[in-house]
């Protein structure tokens, strides 16, 4: 597929609203060269990052829930055997076109989606449509076995949690394919963060890398480009070596982090890779940034990486603008002023 991204703009994926519509008029009006569909946390907690993509696991009975705790895999289930092979028997299927529609997510959980694919979605304009889905390691952190310990750490698990999570990547991507227009998704995986942090010690490089994987290709077997969006400041190397289109950082709190790694950054632009710059913050910070004042940040940002040895040309082209994180945790009126300085900048960029 078509991967020029320069300087285009695109959202996350949180959205602080409890209906779509508005949600979508800032989407569309601030966005619309990579619109994307909105998560709306705030409409219930079946829209919550890992509700949305958990159903099919609560309807196979393969996780369950109570109140008191977190969903959790019925490994202690008399039936759980069987369970587990009825689930194998259907993913072997993964690549028939109707196998991966009963791995989507229903109109219950996702009222931005279905909302989204009800717009005119093919406008003059409108270059990519984005989608999003929560990463292995997060839902694997919040998922646990019957002994309340996370399921990625086991293997089996994890499997389980990776051949869903990869379904639903396809289902994904050819749900927003049959608007006609090139694919982006974004593995939104917040829960790498863990990673050589003395309280995860555990979470290994293999693990995480080998549970991403099968996402990455999943959406390039579809003609879909994929990124992969992780809060905080992290061993970003371990991104850079996977092949993702596009990694996403939040460089208006965590550039430094970055500096760390610009030889790997500059070897994952050698090959085609594109960064998103995560430079419009999503929290209280928003009120005191300007258009200028996000563009001198840029223009710093690029200086120390072209210091740092990164190749000044294929910086400064493969690139897209994001917010720093999603806007669902700001106020409407500061979820609004976060995607109109993202269209600002990019227009702003592309002169």
């Amino acid at each position: 597929m078509d991967k020029d991204f320069w300087g285009l703009a695109t959202g996350i994926g949180s959205l602080p609203h409890k209906e779509a519509k508005p949600a979508l008029d800032i989407i569309f009006r601030h966005l619309p060269e990579i619109p994307h569909w909105p998560q709306l946390p705030a409409a219930g907690e079946e829209e919550g990052l890992i509700r949305q993509y958990l159903r099919p696991l609560l309807e196979r009975q393969l996780v369950v829930e109570t109140p008191s705790r977190l969903p959790y895999f019925a490994t202690d289930a008399a039936d759980w055997l069987e369970r587990l092979t009825a689930f194998y028997s259907e993913v072997l299927a993964e690549i028939n076109p109707d196998a991966s529609a009963d791995f989507g997510f229903p109109e219950a959980v996702a009222t931005g989606f279905y909302s989204f694919l009800s717009q005119h979605l093919r406008q003059p304009s409108t270059r990519y449509l984005k989608g999003q889905l929560v990463g292995p390691v997060t839902m694997g952190f919040q998922v646990t076995d019957d002994k309340l310990q996370p399921a990625f750490y086991q293997d089996e698990l994890r499997d389980v949690l990776v051949r869903t999570l990869a379904l639903q990547v396809r289902w994904q991507a050819r749900t927003l394919k049959a608007h006609g227009l090139p694919v982006i998704l974004f593995i939104d995986d917040p829960g790498i963060y863990g990673y050589g942090q003395s309280t995860f010690v555990g979470l290994s490089r293999d693990a995480i890398q080998e549970s991403l994987l099968p996402l990455i290709d999943a959406a390039h077997q579809e003609g879909a480009a994929i990124g992969v969006h992780a809060c905080a400041g992290l061993d970003w190397s371990l991104l850079f070596e996977l092949p993702f289109d596009i990694v996403n950082i939040d460089v208006y709190h965590y550039f430094t982090s970055l500096l760390l790694y610009a030889s790997e950054f500059n070897q994952f632009l050698s090959r085609g890779g594109a960064l998103a710059w995560g430079i419009v913050p999503t929290s209280e910070q928003i009120e005191h940034e300007t258009l200028i004042t996000l563009l001198d940040r840029l223009v710093e940002y690029f200086s120390l990486l072209e210091k740092k040895g990164v190749d000044t040309e294929l910086m400064r082209k493969q690139l897209l603008f994001t917010p720093s994180c999603g806007t669902g945790t700001l106020s409407e009126q500061q979820a609004e002023k976060v995607y109109a300085l993202l269209q600002q900048i990019s227009k702003q960029y592309r002169r």
